[in-house]
This record gives structure tokens, sequence and C-alpha cells, in this order.
């Protein structure tokens, strides 16, 4: 599930409401029908924010792996990984991008690893799908004392006209103002949580772009009339907003959100 924030069903501040939720559910999953548009489109995460996230960690559990986005880095990083996903078709696309890292089919409240097994737990994009009560536990389970649990998330910077209009087409209902404070929530035995941001800026084709649109839950679990209607309107933006209008290709600001806390 790693890459750029997702949209589902119920939201709160664009973040996920109620993982527990049947359709929230149904949104985590849906990205399975995408895997391959999902891995090419959505941004991965810099070497600066992920080496925060890991320290000095050798052996990481990546949770909500997904196409291997955050995968990637940690691999640049030289750590020694093994990538978790709820999704088989998502983990077979990580395999494509990064081949070798070992995958297993699961998920954050069940995990089929070995107790205290790893020096961190990270995921990228997806500690809003987890159940935190179930998912904590386990968490603490497999890593050893004093490891570290990752949390990243990217989201763009909608401060530039045309993005802003994008998202609005995209029926986007992230509130870049919300606090990331009351997801963030981890407890016991974990400590407090310490919290990172780095801005960096992604570049992309705008076919890339249509792909990043396509890869969005609300947008691949949307009637397919509706699916036609957003793409139109997004194509018809990219050609007619003086921002964009004959760019060769798009800059997306992003920031990228950090957190992590050590199990005591």
């Amino acid at each position: 599930m790693a890459g750029e924030d997702d949209t589902a069903t119920s939201v709160r501040g664009g973040l996920v409401a109620d993982p527990a939720d049947p359709d929230t559910r149904r949104a985590a999953r849906s990205f399975g029908a995408v895997a391959s548009v999902y891995g090419s489109a959505r941004p991965g995460y810099t070497l600066e924010a992920v080496e925060w996230l890991v320290g000095d960690a050798g052996r990481v559990l990546d949770l909500g792996a997904g196409t291997g986005r955050l995968t990637e880095a940690l691999i640049a990083l030289d750590r020694d990984v093994v990538a978790v996903d709820p999704v088989e078709e998502m983990l077979d696309e990580l395999e494509i991008r990064v081949p070798g890292v070992p995958r297993i089919l699961g998920t954050a409240e069940d995990l089929p690893v070995e107790d205290a097994s790893f020096d961190a737990v990270v995921a990228g994009q997806a500690w809003h799908w987890f159940l935190r009560e179930r998912a904590v536990p386990e968490i603490a389970r497999v890593l050893r004392r004093g490891g570290v649990l990752g949390l990243a998330w990217n989201r763009r910077d909608a401060s530039p006209d045309w993005l802003r209009a994008a998202g609005e087409i995209m029926h986007e209902q992230e509130d870049p103002s919300a606090s990331f404070a009351s997801t963030v929530r981890i407890g016991g035995p974990f400590g407090a949580v310490e919290s990172h941001r780095v801005e960096w800026v992604q570049r992309m084709s705008r076919a890339r772009f249509l792909d990043l649109v396509r890869s969005r839950s609300r947008w691949i679990t949307a009637p397919p009339d509706e699916q036609r209607t957003v793409i139109a309107a997004v194509e018809t933006l990219l050609v007619t907003h003086p921002d964009v209008a004959g760019a060769d290709e798009l800059a997306i600001p992003y920031v990228t959100h950090c957190f992590r806390a050590v199990r005591g």
C-alpha cells in the first residue's frame, strides 16, 4: 500500500475514519486490480526520509509494502528487508520492481513472522488501514527490544492552483491542515512518537499523472461512467490550465510526514 495518500469511503481529514468498516476494508483491497498502474505511478520515498525512519536498523519489515516503493529505498540503504502485504497482486508487482526481496502474504493484525526477529518495522502510506488495537501488539511482538516502528505518508502540496483544481476534480476530501496526531497513536510498549517532515518534488509526465489518478482507491471503486468523467476532466485541465498547458513534464510538490517510536 505504499504510495500517495488515499481517500477511502469513510474519511476524517483525508485519513481513514474506521479501518474496520466493511467499505474501508474493500477499498484497502481494491488496489490489487491496478497493481501495475499503482507501481508505476505512485511516488516513492526520499532516502533522507527513510533513513530517519529506521536509523541504524539492519533487518526491516516493510508492512503494507504494496508494490515496493518504500522497499526500494530500504534496499538502496543496504537494509535486509522482508515485505508483507495482504494483496497478492501487489506483492507480484513488488517482485518485478525489487526482485529477490522476501515477500509474505499477511496483515498487520496477524504477522506470519517470528517473535523479536526485526530491528525495525515500517509502514508507508498504510498505518491508517490497520486495526490499531490488534496491529500494535503484533508489531511489538516481532520487534526486538529497542526496535523502531516507523510510519510515513506522502502528501501532495496542493498550493499550486492547478493541483488544487485537480484535487477538486478527483473529489479529494483531504484537509491539508489536518493533523496526523489522532492517527499516529501507538501506545505501549512503545515510547513517545517523534516526527519529521521532508519536502521534495516529483517530476512526471502527463500520462503518469493520469495513472496516479487511476491508482487512487476512490477512482478504482467508482462506477465506470464516473471514472471516465474524472479522467476526461483532468485531461482537459492539463491542456488548458495556464500553469501546465504545453509543459513537457509536471512538477508535483510533496511533503513526506514521518513518525517513529521505539519499542520498550
